[in-house]
Parts: structure tokens; C-alpha cells; sequence
């Protein structure tokens, strides 16, 4: 899995566990991991199961896309690394012509 994955997932649920009150020992508990384990998967440095991520869900009582959303990526990528990760992904689909297609009406849709 990707690093910036998993420190995106991390800080996310990080965010949402503050923002309904939790702190991190009473989080771990409510989701059956130890305190250590939930610091490691906020701060990047290790995943979860598919059963830690159900529980996750459910005690945050959200939706399982919404640990995936965040409007602030500069903490975890600077300009240079989203504007690369843009330019290689447009490299390697230049040759398929409906992906191409599908990038361009996005980024028009952006303009």
C-alpha cells in the first residue's frame, strides 16, 4: 500500500475521531485495538484490517468513502509532488485514447 495512502487515511480518521469527541485511548477501545496500534495507523506508519476499518466506520458513524475525502492534501504532498504525480499519470495513459479522453473532459470541467 501506498505511504501516501496510508497517512492520508490516517490523519483522516484522526480528524473525524477529534471532531466527535474521542480521544485516541477511548477510540481504541471502542474499535478493539490497542492505543499503540491506533497511533500507528494516524500517523501513517501502519494499516489496518478490512474488520478495524468496519469498526472504524461504524463507531465514527460515517460513510466508508468519507475516510477518504480530505479538501487538505498539503499536508501530505507538496505542489511539486501533486503537479509530478499529475504529469507522469498523463504520460502513461497519452497512448489510450479513452482515458485521454475522460482526463481531458475532467480537466476542462476544472477550467
Amino acid at each position: 500500500m501506498s505511504k501516501f495512502i496510508q497517512k492520508q487515511l490516517g490523519q483522516r480518521i484522526q480528524k473525524l475521531r477529534k471532531a466527535k469527541g474521542f480521544s485516541q485511548e477511548k477510540f481504541a477501545e471502542a474499535i478493539g485495538i490497542a492505543p499503540t496500534s491506533l497511533s500507528y495507523i494516524e500517523t501513517g506508519n501502519g494499516f489496518l484490517t478490512a474488520k478495524t476499518l468496519e469498526k472504524i466506520v461504524e463507531t465514527l458513524n460515517v460513510e466508508p468513502y468519507e475516510l477518504f475525502i480530505s479538501n487538505d492534501l498539503s499536508s501530505v504532498l507538496s505542489k511539486e509532488e501533486m503537479y509530478n504525480y499529475l504529469t507522469e499519470s498523463l504520460k502513461q495513459i497519452k497512448d489510450d485514447p479513452v482515458l485521454l479522453k475522460n482526463a481531458y473532459l475532467f480537466f476542462k470541467g476544472l477550467l
